[in-house]
């Protein structure tokens, strides 16, 4: 090569590179905020580290619902493609139908993000993270998982996908489960792979912890015999709540039909309905006691006073009011034990107009639980019509009124307490809660005692009692509304009691709604529930008995 041609090249190529540099000082200079943003904008991202929800306990520290770690598997549709060798790994590990991801990839394909899979677990995602197939993308998140399964499903309820309360506690208190998500500023490839942690914005507050006043072993006794009784009388469905005497905690709420929160696929949206909560029935005889309690707070009956049924029945009005059996003449206390249509009536009728209704309405019929669960409804108890004598008659019975199972048994606990009208409560308490005195305690205690007749032999429901423990209680058979009015055949079913009757500790309210078999009254169907339960439950939490065992004499 000649030397002028060895210079010229030289001169160009060192031209060129004071141009580069020339250029690269002025973009530097003038343009340094932009190409600074636009390769930013390129790589460098902000992602979220997701706060890890609160656990939520039973009042023994037994897990009903924790969060555990999984993987969500993303994609660029936009910008990514796959062969069918890739499709074919992607749908065999994700679980998909090969047909539905392509199309899925079709209808996604101007997009810059979806999902291929939500809530993959751990080990699922690492096969494939190991295949590092380019456009698949992870992202750390949750999925709650309920130990309890269905047992305790209506109360603890369930989250979305996601992690959000759709149900039960995880619903009325998920301000407090959720927590706070934290933020991070990362710096990523070309493949959209993480290769640094730039900053942390801000850490993720964890969600507060919960202990319910649920106890999982009584929870897992009443789930079971209310399960085998749905499934024995072939009900439509039942509810079974236990409260606390002495708090006001919920011990145990369970429903029938059930489902499993942990895997919602299939589960039909009735059986989600927390019925216990949200449905109402009438409560039929079960409302007797507290007509027994007005007649007491009249001054006009004692225990003992006489009421004359003959010759079984008598018309009040069009309505005719009627026993199965002429019962002649009954005191108030076997009024009471036999579950008299007629001696009840007849007792509503010489009291005031407003007496029952003013006794029920103190024992918080017709308001608000305020457990905090979704969906609770206050039921039904209206004054309007109380003029009429009808109206007086059938709501000393239990009809023109609807309550849901959970409000009458804080009816009933207002009983268990000697007339002091506690607030019931879901969650754990530290402390007893202060009541409010609303019956008299000596009037409330004679209700009581007359109501262990019912429990006895020649009361309506000697299936309730319980071997050492006295239990006061009472039956209720409320025929259901048809379109034809009130059904014949179909009822509901109910027994509320109170153990020990002499010093109170629990109260339980079983209600089963439409048996089909051959029985259905409350003293055979509702009755029964409550005895193996409240046995169990006496027992597991170690109450004394209060009534002496007869034991067979030695030979």
């Amino acid at each position: 090569m000649k030397p002028w041609r060895h210079y010229t090249v030289v001169g160009f190529f060192v031209f060129g590179c004071a141009g580069l540099v020339a250029r690269l000082v002025y973009l530097s200079i003038t343009d340094r905020e932009f190409l600074q943003s636009q390769g930013d904008a390129r790589s460098i991202r902000y992602e979220t580290l997701r706060a890890y929800r609160g656990v939520v306990y039973d009042r023994q520290g037994q897990p009903l619902a924790v969060s555990t770690p999984v993987v969500a598997v993303w994609t660029n549709p936009s910008s990514s493609e796959f062969d069918e060798v890739t499709l074919t790994k992607l749908a065999k590990l994700l679980e998909l139908d090969m047909a539905v991801l392509e199309r899925r990839l079709e209808v996604y394909a101007k997009r810059k993000f979806m999902y291929l899979k939500r809530r993959l677990p751990w080990e699922k995602a690492e096969q494939l993270r190991a295949l590092k197939l380019a456009g698949v993308f992870f992202q750390p998140e949750y999925r709650r998982y309920y130990p309890a399964s269905e047992m305790a499903a209506h109360v603890v309820g369930v989250t979305d996908v996601d992690d959000a309360g759709l149900e039960g506690i995880e619903l009325s208190f998920d301000e407090l489960l959720k927590g706070r998500h934290g933020r991070k500023m990362v710096l990523k490839d070309q493949r959209g792979n993480t290769v640094k942690d730039l900053e942390y914005l801000s850490t993720p507050q964890f969600g507060t912890d919960l202990s319910l006043s649920l106890d999982l072993r009584l929870q897992y006794f009443a789930h079971r015999e209310l399960k085998a009784a749905v499934a024995g009388h072939r009900a439509v469905s039942a509810s079974l709540v236990m409260l606390d005497v002495r708090t006001g905690e919920v011990l145990a709420l369970v429903n029938q039909p059930s489902y499993n929160p942990n895997e919602l696929s299939g589960s039909r949206f009735d059986r989600m309905r927390n019925r216990a909560v949200t449905d109402t029935y009438e409560p039929g005889s079960t409302v007797k006691p507290f007509t027994v309690l007005a007649a007491l707070e009249s001054g006009r009956y004692r225990q003992t006073s006489l009421i004359d049924t003959s010759p079984g029945y008598f018309k009040v009005g069009n309505k005719l009011i009627e026993d199965p059996i002429n019962r002649g003449v009954i005191s108030l206390s076997e009024v009471l034990q036999k579950s008299s249509q007629v001696g009840i009536a007849r007792v509503a009728l010489r009291l005031e107009a407003r007496a029952v209704y003013e006794v029920l309405v103190r024992a918080g019929v017709g308001a608000y639980v305020g457990t905090g669960l979704p969906g609770e409804s206050m039921g039904k108890l209206s004054d309007l019509g109380l003029d009429n004598p009808v109206m007086r008659a059938t709501l000393a019975y239990g009809y023109g009124l609807a309550v849901s199972p959970l409000q009458l048994a804080q009816a009933y606990l207002s009983l268990a307490t000697l007339g002091i009208r506690m607030p019931v409560s879901i969650l754990k308490q530290s402390v007893a809660p202060e009541g409010r005195r609303v019956f008299d305690a000596k009037q409330v205690r004679q209700v009581l005692d007359m109501m262990v007749g019912v429990t006895e032999d020649g009361g309506t429901a000697p299936k309730a009692r319980v071997t050492g423990y006295r239990v006061a209680g009472k039956t209720g058979t409320s025929r259901k509304v048809g379109a034809l009015g009130y059904d014949d055949k179909r009822h509901v079913a109910l027994f509320a009691g109170i153990i020990p009757a002499s010093d109170p500790r629990i109260v339980i309210v079983v209600v089963v709604n439409e048996p089909r078999g051959e029985i259905a009254g409350g003293g055979t169907v509702a009755a029964p529930i409550f005895a193996r339960v409240a046995a169990r439950t006496m027992r597991l939490l170690g109450i004394k008995p209060d009534s002496v065992v007869s034991l067979p004499e030695s030979v």
